[in-house]
């Protein structure tokens, strides 16, 4: 196992004391240092909000972009460089909301990026919003009377959508999520893992997870059986912690492209073709 001080950063979290980002963070620093993934071998992708901000806090290759959109640079990260470990770290507003069309496709193409999702139900950056996945009847600066709509199944959508593992994790279990992440890392393809991140300013849900949560070591769930994962993404009195479904069965989206593409891809392979290889290269695209 690696020295957890080779991830740490110069910038201190500015988090609010007791949020669930600080779980997460230490879970992320804690699945790399046990996998021996150096920090030059990590590229972390992120998009805007509280949770938007983790890039800053762990000593790794780090984006800050825009609201909704660290997916497709994640993508294209992995696509220039496989060799890279390509993690997006966003909140629910901003991959269930804002760039979910991205998440959804990304799932579907299977695409070797891991995606952390931190949840809490609201947007809390800009101080207390309706999110996604704001539960119906929740009151919120946007729905002062009780939110109307039901909240979005981030993990049942993903399921349907052709995601090739997909996990729930907790920041209050850093120890469970370390585990899941790695496992998430490990895997060929596309990889979602919810993590249930409380905010403690705006919507403190932790008691309610806390009550209703248990995990699926130990239970008979089989995490190959699709119907089985989706039974339980669909749980409402109770909320399953752990992996739901993974499947090894297809290959992932980079995979595809370095058979499709072999003179130019990867790109330590690029380094050394030839201009006349370069040239019938970019004839196909002329």
């Amino acid at each position: 196992m690696l020295n957890l001080k080779l991830y740490e950063s110069d910038v201190k979290p500015d988090w609010c004391p007791g949020c669930g980002d600080f779980g997460v963070l230490a879970a992320l620093k804690n699945a790399l240092a046990a996998l021996e993934i150096p920090p030059e071998r990590v590229q972390i992708s992120s998009g805007i909000g509280c949770s938007s901000n983790l890039p800053g806090y762990i000593r790794t290759f780090g984006h800050h972009g825009l609201h909704g959109r660290p997916v497709p640079v994640a993508t294209g990260i992995k696509m220039a460089n496989p060799d890279m470990v390509v993690i997006v770290t966003a909140g629910d507003g901003d991959e269930y909301g804002i760039g979910f069309n991205h998440l959804v496709h990304a799932a579907r193409r299977n695409h070797d990026i891991k995606v952390i999702v931190m949840n809490n139900e609201i947007y809390g950056l800009t101080t207390g919003q309706l999110s996604p996945t704001s539960e119906k009847g929740q009151r919120t600066k946007t729905s002062p009377d009780g939110s109307i709509i039901y909240p979005l199944n981030p993990l049942s959508t993903l399921l349907g959508a052709g995601a090739t593992f997909v996990a729930r994790g907790f920041s209050g279990d850093p120890k469970q999520l370390s585990s899941l992440i790695q496992e998430a890392i490990k895997h060929r393809g596309f990889a979602l893992i919810d993590t249930l991140s409380p905010c403690v300013t705006w919507h403190d849900i932790y008691d309610k997870v806390r009550a209703k949560m248990y995990k699926l070591e130990g239970t008979a769930h089989d995490s190959s059986d699709l119907i089985s994962a989706y039974r339980l993404a669909l749980e409402s009195d109770r909320i399953p912690l752990g992996l739901f479904y993974r499947t090894e069965d297809r290959p992932s989206f980079e995979e595809l492209m370095s058979e499709d593409v072999t003179s130019i891809y990867p790109v330590d392979n690029a380094r050394n073709l030839t201009a006349e290889q370069i040239a019938s290269v970019m004839a196909r695209f002329s």
